[in-house]
């Protein structure tokens, strides 16, 4: 077993796509992260064993694992709904989250939800009494792992929400995103920020994926169709029970601006429109699920009455720019951050030929 290390510093750092020579548009934060969003913390657990287990926990505290009782502003948009994202029944209907997010396997959703009411119960006794929905939702890693094998534990999701910290995220094949695939390729966690300034206040957007979708011939990066040029060596492909495109996309996008519930609900509605950039073009069969929340007016919705500081309308476009952006870097972060794996009953999915994206944008000469 592999624990995910989320310290920054720790271990070896993943490639990232701007190291490729990627174009991006947009200023990134400090970490150009979802961390870069303050109080925004990360963890993960990850599930290596043998040759069949290929799977892990991500979690994130919206406001850090201290505070899990004080809700931000959220809102939520389902592309397409072939997935599960516990709790937004609530999130519709009160405009909030609270809780620590888990990011985990679809047949392990179940016990992350649990392990999360256990841990808040356990470790914060001001909130025992209180009834409690958190927010876990899934993506399926059935081709790499044994999926029906109940290998995520409880104690595993303690250990990824315990572990969270701000800082560099750790990305591709970690938590959550151990046994994912996207595009044909390994894939898994991929994270980004952007910088945005409304008037004269400076705010910060994250986004953080757990990346399991699209059809190798749909790839593109950075505006370029590399679907075709990058077609060999496909074993999703041959998979015959795998919808081509199939699959599932989690995000949840973090800010630090003030934002009413609707507006989160505005900011999440944009992901598709970052996912789109990459290429796909939303299969059936794949579950895309987003959650966006802003960490601003803090204790607001436990005052009475409840005062809520928001951007207006007419000014929120950049903060849409700045979703669109992150999203798109976030999903090429976890393809360039995958390596080969192989998992169950002999199955393998290539890394990203890194090389080969880098010549693609080298300089003209």
């Amino acid at each position: 077993m592999i624990d995910g290390l989320h310290a920054a510093g720790a271990g070896r750092a993943a490639p990232r796509a701007r190291g490729l020579g990627i174009p991006f548009s947009g200023e990134p934060g400090r970490w150009n992260a979802i961390t870069d969003v303050p109080g925004v913390e990360v963890g993960h657990r990850t599930l290596i064993r043998g040759t069949g287990v290929r799977t892990g926990v991500t979690v994130v505290h919206p406001r850090g694992r201290a505070t899990p009782g004080v809700a931000c502003a959220a809102g939520y948009h389902s592309l397409n709904g072939n997935g599960e994202m516990t709790g937004v029944a609530w999130v519709e209907e009160s405009g909030t989250v609270a809780l620590p997010i888990t990011l985990t396997s679809t047949h392990a959703v179940g016990i992350a939800h649990e392990a999360t009411v256990r841990w808040v119960v356990e470790g914060h006794p001001e909130l025992a009494d209180r009834w409690h929905l958190p927010v876990a939702a899934e993506t399926w890693d059935g081709y790499l792992n044994e999926a029906n094998g109940g290998h995520v534990t409880a104690a595993d999701v303690t250990a990824a929400i315990e572990s969270a910290a701000s800082g560099a995220v750790p990305e591709g094949a970690v938590g959550g995103g151990t046994g994912m695939c996207c595009y044909g390729f390994k894939g898994g966690v991929g994270s980004a920020s952007r910088v945005v300034r409304i008037g004269r206040r400076t705010h910060t957007v994250g986004a953080l994926l757990q990346c399991n979708f699209g059809a190798r011939r749909e790839l593109v990066i950075a505006g370029l169709a590399v679907g075709a040029e990058l077609a060999a060596d496909d074993p999703l492909a041959a998979v015959d029970r795998l919808a081509a495109g199939g699959g599932s996309v989690i995000a949840l996008i973090a800010t630090d601006a003030p934002l009413l519930p609707g507006q989160c609900r505005a900011i999440a509605r944009r992901v598709p429109l970052g996912l789109a950039r990459t290429g796909t073009t939303g299969s059936h069969y794949s579950g895309d699920l987003f959650l966006a929340f802003s960490t601003a007016n803090r204790g607001a919705f436990e005052s009475d009455p409840g005062t809520l500081e928001f951007v207006p309308w007419g000014s929120v476009d950049p903060l849409y720019e700045a979703v669109v952006q992150a999203v798109e870097e976030a999903v090429l972060n976890a393809l360039v951050a995958g390596e080969e794996m192989a998992g169950r009953d002999g199955r393998r999915v290539p890394g990203l030929p890194r090389d080969r994206v880098a010549e693609l944008f080298l300089p003209a000469r």
